[in-house]
């Protein structure tokens, strides 16, 4: 614990967890009047949990929060409204269908001697919040007309205007153009100014450095880092939420990948050109040849899932193509890249990619049922054939196929979700994070097939936010920032110092 002023919101030895995690663990953090205070750390490192307990979504089980000097417990976010933390996050949970000044004072209505609502007063007052906020808005419209910047921006307008002492931010920025983004740090060197305290969540290094006093890095549930953000170099950011020693030389790799790949020659199995959507990807282009492991570097909410949702089908993109086996692939459209050839295995497994309900066997024929019908009608023995095969060369270990497929371990779920792959003839796997959640052992064989299925032909694009693991797996490392490519890394130029010097300087080696 650092010497200092008395912290306006601090949190001692929080802990907290979740049936088979522990999302934080002896978690502390200090949150000065008039501090604009970084939090970062990748998926999993317990960012919004820690959030919810300051704002009363969640109990801790160990631990104290103290507002002003006293020890508090929220029980209900209301409760930490009205002791003054106030949080606007990355979706903005307004209500659409009213109008902006609705929004604005929700619950802070100015009312008549009846109680009705004074329209003239309560439109009056919202004028004046949303011209202090630099916006020009009539406050009469519904706030769903208005465009995702705006509304975060009216989010942003309601959170300081409920006497808030601390403000939370989790991604404020994500939906908004650069003029929106000077007026939110305009916002907050007022609130500075005004000794408001806010906790700042962000995956953009450069609003980090540009906004930010101190930062906290969160890792794996546990503080890894706490101190000034100005005498803290950009790669070493990095490596403090990637968990890597910027100067740590390995001599011999720690995973199962065997090393490098043959690329087969011909035509690439997979091509994206110039792939954009507004806020999340910008000209992106990579290429996968068969026989090849391309790798995607990057930090949380570079743009990597979104890359691969693209190509899937799964996220419609505003320009560029998809190309896989040669032909163009309608965008938006899951089942063509499917037929193209393409197939995703998603990063939340759970939410986007297993049926908990459904048997293994169904699970895996779900996205190949076209492939064994005939005339619209499933052969069952077929099917049967090939879900054996595939439990059989995948290793998946059940009681049998027709076993539900959330009784199953993780890394036997992630194995059911490349066999689902295989059995639509994929020409080339999408694969987001294929070992998180996992077990060492699962880990090692999930690697291993990666391996084996590169050596028969197959295009990988693989997405981990392990560095040993991309460095390792990948023949080519394809880095992204901010939704851009800064970056591209071939043979022996792929190292975890390559890969974070290209995320923190936006430039690299041309491959």
């Amino acid at each position: 614990m650092t010497d200092g002023p008395a912290p306006v919101l601090e949190a001692r030895g929080i802990s907290k967890g979740f049936p088979g995690v522990l999302a934080l663990d002896g978690v502390s953090f200090r949150l000065a009047a008039g501090e604009v205070h970084a939090l970062v750390g990748e998926n999993g490192a317990g960012k919004s949990t820690l959030i919810k307990v300051l704002t009363g979504v969640h109990q801790p089980d160990r631990g104290e929060l103290r507002l002003h000097g006293g020890q508090v417990s929220f029980g209900t976010p209301l409760e930490a409204q009205r002791a003054g933390i106030s949080t606007i996050y990355q979706e903005v949970n307004l209500v659409p269908q009213m109008s902006v000044a609705h929004n604005l004072l929700l619950g802070r209505e100015p009312r008549g001697r009846l109680g009705v609502i004074d329209a003239s007063r309560l439109n009056a007052l919202a004028a004046d919040l949303v011209a202090g906020m630099g916006l020009r808005l009539d406050v009469r419209r519904p706030l769903r007309s208005l465009g995702m910047g705006a509304q975060q921006m009216v989010a942003l307008a309601r959170a300081v205007s409920i006497d808030a002492r601390v403000v939370i931010m989790d991604e404020p920025t994500s939906a908004l153009e650069p003029r929106e983004v000077d007026t939110l740090f305009g916002v907050i060197s007022d609130l500075r100014a005004q000794g408001i305290a806010v906790v700042y969540v962000s995956h953009r290094l450069e609003e980090l450095y540009r906004i930010c006093d101190r930062v906290t890095v969160l890792r794996d549930g546990r503080v890894a880092h706490t101190g000034p953000l100005g005498e803290l170099e950009r790669v070493k950011l990095i490596a403090l939420m990637l968990g890597r020693d910027t100067t740590d030389v390995r001599l011999r790799g720690q995973t199962e990948f065997a090393g490098r790949h043959t690329a087969k020659n011909g035509q690439p199995v997979v091509e994206a050109r110039a792939l954009s959507r507004r806020h999340q990807l910008h000209d992106v282009s990579i290429r996968v040849r068969p026989g090849e492991v391309v790798g995607l570097g990057g930090l949380l909410g570079a743009g990597r899932s979104e890359t691969a949702k693209a190509i899937a089908g799964a996220l419609p993109f505003d320009g560029g193509a998809v190309v896989v086996a040669g032909h163009p692939v309608r965008k938006g459209s899951p089942s063509a890249a499917i037929r193209a050839g393409a197939s995703l295995l998603p990063e939340d497994r759970k939410a986007e990619g297993i049926v908990p309900t459904m048997s293994v066997r169904d699970n895996i024929a779900l996205a190949a049922l076209p492939r064994l019908s005939r005339a619209g009608i499933v052969s069952e023995a077929k099917l049967d054939r090939v879900v054996a095969t595939l439990m059989s060369r995948l290793r998946i270990k059940a009681t049998s196929p027709h076993q539900k497929v959330s009784e199953l371990s993780g890394g036997n779920q992630q194995k059911v979700l490349l066999a689902r792959s295989l059995a639509t003839g994929a020409k080339v796997l999408l694969l987001d994070e294929p070992t998180r959640g996992i077990d060492v052992g699962a880990k090692a064989e999930v690697q291993a097939l990666i391996d084996e299925l590169a050596a028969e032909g197959l295009g990988v694009l693989l997405i981990s936010s392990d560095l040993e693991e991309l460095v390792e797996g990948s023949d080519r490392v394809v880095v992204l920032r901010d939704g851009a490519v800064v970056g591209e890394l071939s043979g022996d130029e792929v190292t975890e110092e390559a890969i974070m010097n290209a995320i923190a300087e936006g430039g690299g080696v041309d491959g």
